[in-house]
């Protein structure tokens, strides 16, 4: 590895999807979701009641702690950058500049590439005219040693004292945000990702195809059509099979928000037991050590370069 610069300072860009401080911040928030585009009033309304079903999304405060957790490990200077909330993208890639960083590693805190995601966080660090120093950009992870562990680790700790409580083998389901299916009909790589990172945790933990599957879940509320099978659906066909509980992994997210203390917690539990059926889930990673690992592995890599 050549020598590196003495007037080089190197540091880490995690860039997040950020989320409201408050339910008074969820109209602010959703239009920078929607790009300034109006949101419907239901919609708001709706958003505000999940957010008051969970008292509040710790997403923001989880992120951080991330963050100090890997500067700790690196010894470099870790900046956390939002695409809808506070510090946003731009703004924290400017304070960088201001702070003399002349490299960076930039890397999503969603594993999987889509360009409904990663390409915009992408778009956003390097705005119209390209970051005023040099910026790694990581495209994808969802395959990294350390982060299929981190779930490993997750999916054990969980899942063998909710088969022994249910009295057998739960099965499990693999979740991830949906995306609207025209973005994969495009060739964007998320689904193939999405579906290859459960793979690889199945294959871990040693399960048999018969013991798990993948949906995708928190579809958007805009028309259209968005990627399938749906958790209400895997639900549904698992009753059937005559399956009286199951197990969620979320393999999509890596910290607790909205997606996972409502969505899966309050609507797929709720969902769950009026099909006669009760529904366990996997912690997330959130400041998991593997999780930590994996990042810096990550940067330390790209870093070397």
């Amino acid at each position: 590895m050549p020598a590196a610069n003495k007037s080089e300072t190197s540091a880490v860009l995690l860039l997040a999807h950020g989320t409201a401080d408050s339910i008074e911040d969820i109209p602010e928030f959703l239009r920078n979701v929607t790009g300034g585009r109006p949101v419907p009033p239901h919609v708001i309304e709706e958003v505000k009641h999940r957010y008051s079903l969970i008292g509040h999304s710790p997403m923001n405060e989880i992120t951080a702690c991330q963050g100090e957790l890997l500067a700790r490990e690196l010894g470099i200077p870790v900046y956390i950058g939002m695409r809808n909330w506070k510090p946003l993208i731009a703004d924290v890639v400017n304070k960088m500049h201001a702070d003399g960083v002349t490299r960076a590693v930039a890397i999503c805190l969603a594993p999987q590439n889509s360009r409904t995601s990663v390409g915009l966080y992408r778009k956003a660090a390097e705005g119209e005219n390209g970051a005023a120093f040099a910026l790694d950009f990581v495209e994808s992870w969802h395959d990294h040693r350390l982060l299929i562990q981190a779930f490993v680790d997750k999916l054990r700790a969980g899942w063998v004292p909710a088969c022994a409580e249910a009295g057998t083998a739960l099965p499990i389901v693999f979740t991830a945000h949906s995306v609207p299916a025209r973005t994969i009909a495009e060739g964007d790589p998320y689904e193939a990702q999405a579906r290859e990172t459960a793979a690889l945790v199945a294959k871990s933990v040693g399960l048999k195809d018969e013991n798990w599957c993948f949906a995708f879940q928190s579809q958007g509320m805009s028309g259209g059509a968005w990627l399938a099978p749906t958790v209400e659906d895997t639900i549904t066909g698992l009753r059937t099979k005559g399956h009286k509980g199951l197990f969620v992994q979320p393999i999509g997210f890596l910290c607790d928000h909205v997606e996972v203390l409502y969505d899966i917690d309050v609507g797929f539990r709720e969902f769950a037991a009026r099909q006669g059926m009760r529904l366990w889930r996997a912690e997330s990673l959130n400041e998991s050590p593997a999780l930590i690992a994996a990042l810096a592995d990550i940067a330390r890599t790209r870093l070397a370069r």
